[in-house]
Formats: C-alpha cells, structure tokens, sequence
C-alpha cells in the first residue's frame, strides 16, 4: 500500500501523522518512510535511529522502494494543482489531515474541490490536533465534513503534549513519559486499523 499524506497549510499535523501510520503498517509489514518534504521534518525525527522503520529522502525513493510492502509519503505543504494530481495519482490513498478550525477547514474544501476537479475519489480526510472536552470543535467540525459528504475517518487524533515529546526525542508518541502517550498511540492505531479496512492489530 502506498499512502500520501498531504495538506493545504502548515501546522495540520501532517508529519506526526506519517510517521506514526509509517510505525502502525509495520507492524503489518515492512514500511518506508519517504519524506518528501523540503523542511525534512520526518527525517529530523528519524535522526536519533529510534523509529522502528527505515526513513529516506525522496530522492532515494527509486533505490529503495521495491523492498517494501509499504510505503508512507511525508509530502511538502501546499501542494500546487500539478503537484497535488501527481500524488493523488501516484498513491492508493491520499490522506489530508486537518484541525478542526475555520482557516483550516477552509483550505481543506480548496483541496478537496481540487481533487475533485481531477477525478480523483482515493483520499480520506483525518482530522487532528482535536481539542478535549468541553470544546466541540471536534464535533462540529466532523459534522461539517460529515455534512458535505466527504470521507472522513471515524478515528480523529486528539491534541496532546506528548506528541511534541515524541518529535523532540525522535521517538514514537508511546515511548514518552506522559499520562497521555498511550492515549495518542490508540488514536492512531485506530486510524491504521480503517486504513487496512478494519483488520486488528
């Protein structure tokens, strides 16, 4: 399976959400981590040799590919019209992350109209850094897309600090000494599980 992650803006959570679907499929079977994004963010992370799969910069992807069952596109925010039917095109599901906020929500429609102006139906949009209770932007904004008839997944990643830990020290979200880190884990090992269709791990 080849999974994109991409975004309209900065700040949606979209290298935190690689790496740790990247971490989730291999546990399935090997998986790649490409980071195609100019800040390097994924391989930042990577640098302390601590992530339980291989990451690689875009230009080595033709090297290493073939040698694995799965791969995870880190992508560079803001994708132009040409760049964003290229991804959509070269991968078997796009996922758009986003922040249930207005700014946010809005560039996500532009994407979406985008998409859809190319054809392309093989995305599915997450929605992250969600806020906890009492706040219901979550919600409301689940509503929303749910509303426009757009494919959302029913797992959202919840904000939590211990994500910042995990990029800090290079590790995954659970390796973290935080009341929550468990917590942010099972978010995304629910959104790895709609990924593969259902199958549990």
């Amino acid at each position: 399976m080849i999974v994109t992650v991409a975004s309209f803006k900065g700040g949606q959570a979209k290298t935190t959400s690689a790496v740790h679907l990247a971490a989730y499929l291999q546990e399935d079977k090997p998986t790649l981590l490409v980071d195609g994004d100019p800040n390097r963010s994924a391989t930042g992370w990577a640098k302390q040799n601590k992530l339980p799969f291989k990451v690689i910069d875009e230009r080595q992807a033709a090297r290493y590919a073939r040698e694995y069952e799965h791969i995870v596109i880190d992508t560079q925010a803001r994708p132009t019209q040409e760049d964003l039917q290229a991804l959509a095109d070269g991968c078997d599901m796009l996922i758009i992350p986003v922040t249930p906020d207005a700014l946010s929500l809005d560039a996500l429609f532009l994407i979406v109209e985008t998409l859809e102006q190319l054809g392309s139906s093989r995305f599915r949009i997450l929605l992250t850094i969600v806020p906890p209770k009492p706040s219901k932007d979550g919600e409301e904004a689940r509503t929303t897309l749910e509303g426009a008839k757009l494919p959302v997944f029913g797992a959202g990643i919840r904000r939590f600090v211990a994500f910042q830990k995990a990029a800090l020290k290079g590790v995954l979200v659970n390796e973290v000494s935080d009341p929550k880190a468990q917590d942010g884990w099972e978010d995304y090992k629910r959104v790895g599980e709609e990924l593969l269709g259902g199958t549990s791990k």
